[in-house]
């Protein structure tokens, strides 16, 4: 065991450049529920709203309180996101060097970026039922965190050309301060 949490293997020196909140979040082990605020959008077109039930993510605009538990060990982690409404599971792994995200039919590869605090997810590669998407219809992905105090702020969006946003969500979640 290295000790050091699945970000932290991932990210590297880069990891100790995160707010304080974000820090916390990505070094909780184990078993933990969150909560907090989200706002999430409706997808942009019918072909969007297909595409977001095969990912599992929510179709309609909404807001209030979520609920997020974590299952996290140095090399996976389970994300159930409990959204008002609607439910949203992906397991998460560190390979390659990156981050590794199973979020329904969807594989998605990212690279971790920190900038000013900030932790920035950057879309590498993506299969759709195993299939490797084409560079020409990869989505436009927006994965960011950032803390406020005890919270770790986040921004996702994902939208594909000619179909517009598949899915869109902000809001906060409360991180527990450590010991």
């Amino acid at each position: 065991m290295s000790g050091l949490s699945m970000y932290e293997g991932v990210m590297g020196a880069a990891f100790g450049r995160l707010d304080a909140a974000i820090q916390r979040f990505h070094r909780l082990r184990g078993k933990h529920l969150l909560r907090g605020d989200v706002h999430m959008e409706a997808p942009a077109s019918r072909a969007a709203q297909v595409l977001a039930l095969c990912i599992g993510s929510p179709r309609r605009q909404q807001q209030g309180a979520m609920e997020f538990e974590l299952h996290a060990n140095e090399r996976s982690e389970v994300w159930i996101r409990r959204f008002p409404g609607h439910t949203m599971t992906s397991e998460l792994k560190h390979a390659g060097g990156c981050l590794t995200e199973k979020l329904g039919c969807v594989q998605l590869q990212f690279d971790l970026e920190a900038r000013d605090g900030e932790l920035s997810m950057h879309l590498r590669k993506l299969h759709f039922w195993k299939i490797p998407c084409p560079k020409w219809l990869m989505p436009r992905v927006i994965a960011e965190e950032h803390g406020e105090g005890d919270r770790m702020m986040f921004r996702v969006s994902a939208a594909l050309p000619f179909v517009g946003t598949v899915a869109a969500y902000s809001g906060h979640l409360v991180v527990p301060v450590e010991g």
